[in-house]
């Protein structure tokens, strides 16, 4: 019987020690893709676009942006209040997605 309360103990405790070592890990994915600032970008980027999406202001994230994947794989941060991205948002939410 006193060994079975061991092991118990046991498990209670290397599972308390996982949680709290996997808890900083979900905790620093919350602020891994946030926007800090915004990018100026020229006319041209437009046909380098091949999707975006957009970052909301809350949890972890301190800026609304439009995060723009471009063909050469670089992602950059831009102002949502760009007339031109307002544009290129609705254009892209009538077809449901982000692609271009």
């Amino acid at each position: 019987m006193e060994t079975q309360h061991s092991i118990m103990k046991f498990q209670v405790l290397f599972l308390l020690l996982l949680l709290a070592c996997m808890y900083p890990s979900v905790a620093q994915g919350t602020y891994e893709n946030c926007c800090l600032k915004y990018a100026s970008v020229k006319k041209g980027i437009r046909n380098h676009i091949m999707s975006f999406r957009v970052q909301e202001n809350d949890g972890g994230c301190n800026i609304p942006a439009v995060v723009l994947k471009l063909k050469n794989s670089k992602e950059i941060c831009i102002d949502p209040r760009l007339a031109w991205v307002k544009q290129m948002i609705l254009k892209k939410s009538d077809k449901n997605t982000g692609k271009m």
